[in-house]
């Protein structure tokens, strides 16, 4: 059932409940004397629930919300105070014009002291009939006030809810912002660096800038059709992370050994967020290269079920290098990449770094449950 439908059966069910326990309590007030009731006093009580019905919602829908929660407690207090008045003298004076207490003295008297002609009749005395009604009556008191206090509880439950969907929404939102931000500054940062090993390959190998550009216009293509759409099948996301290796290993020297090994296929094909894995890849292409020296890198990729998905991204340790040059313009480093597993995938990923591993390499290890 939609989260919606539910609220509204849950909201529906409880208002039955609360109005089912003011009509038995109202049923409850009967005189205590057996046999038939007179009409006038269910009349009244009838006049009495319409009243706590209107009490009731008048707080919930708008009392409550503008005045109790909007920083005016005092005003609430008083117009509830006035309502519980209100209510007291409306049933007053509803028995006093359908003369409930004499009907009802006279159907007490018909019933415990029924005529005799051998005897003069004694009249049964109805309490407070000699000196009026009283204004206060003690149960039409009481279930204003619980009527009152569930009205409270829920406006509050109510303002609850909206307040945590508030905060909900406006998390989501941020979220999506963020998320925006992030996959921006990621976009023109991987193509600026493939942009200028492009233009390097220019100089050199005529079929292989190409090579190089065919495999760029396919990676666009997946960056502007895949990408804004937050998910992909994690089929396509290997696609493009082998054209982005094999478009960086033609700029490479032969001192330099790249290894990539992917999953066969499973099915299904679960859906991941684009370009989650490229940033761990570029990151070993960035600093473990050397122009001089032997280095490795090695990308395995592996789908151990159809829905879990680990990444173990080695390369070469340089000590004269840096640990972090991402000081360079648009260098962001692995940070937005965390950040966004932080977002996407909060509870649902593991992120291992070893620094320098038993040979000498920079290890970093994604597992992923889609």
């Amino acid at each position: 059932m939609p989260i919606p439908l539910l609220r509204s059966a849950s909201t529906l069910l409880l208002h039955a409940l609360v109005w089912g326990l003011v009509a038995v309590l109202l049923v409850a007030q009967q005189p205590d004397y057996p046999g038939p009731k007179p009409i006038e006093f269910w009349l009244t009580q009838a006049v009495v629930f319409g009243l706590l019905v209107g009490v009731f919602y008048l707080n919930v829908a708008w009392a409550a919300p503008r005045l109790l929660y909007g920083g005016k407690g005092w005003a609430y207090v008083v117009l509830n105070a006035a309502l519980v008045l209100a209510v007291l003298a409306i049933h007053q004076q509803a028995e006093q014009r359908l003369g409930v207490p004499e009907l009802i003295s006279a159907a007490r008297e018909a019933v415990l002291n029924p005529p005799n002609p051998w005897s003069a009749p004694r009249p049964y005395p109805v309490p407070g009939l000699e000196e009026g009604s009283p204004f206060v009556n003690s149960g039409v008191l009481l279930l204003a006030l619980l009527v009152l206090g569930i009205a409270t509880s829920l406006a509050a439950m109510q303002k609850g809810q909206r307040d945590a969907e508030s905060s909900l929404e406006l998390e989501r939102r941020q979220v999506a912002t963020e998320l925006s931000l992030l996959k921006a500054q990621i976009n023109p940062h991987f193509f600026f660096n493939t942009l200028n090993n492009i233009y390097a390959l220019t100089l050199l190998d005529a079929d292989q800038a190409r090579a190089a550009l065919h495999r760029l216009s396919r990676m666009m293509r997946y960056v502007l059709y895949e990408s804004p759409a937050g998910h992909t099948c994690l089929s396509q996301e290997i696609s493009f992370l082998r054209d982005y290796v094999e478009l960086m290993h033609l700029r490479l020297t032969n001192k330099v050994q790249v290894s990539f090994e992917m999953p066969d296929p499973l099915s299904p094909d679960p859906f991941i967020a684009p370009m989650l894995f490229q940033p761990f890849v570029e990151n070993a292409f960035k600093h473990g290269v050397s122009a001089t020296a032997p280095s490795r890198i090695s990308i395995e990729l592996r789908q151990p079920t159809a829905h879990t998905v680990e990444l173990c991204v080695r390369n070469t340790v340089f000590p004269d290098r840096p640990a972090d040059d991402d000081d360079e313009p648009g260098g962001i480093g692995l940070a937005n990449t965390q950040r966004r597993l932080d977002l996407l995938y909060p509870h649902a990923h593991t992120v291992r770094v070893n620094p320098h591993n038993a040979a000498n390499e920079y290890e970093v290890c994604l597992h992923l449950n889609l």
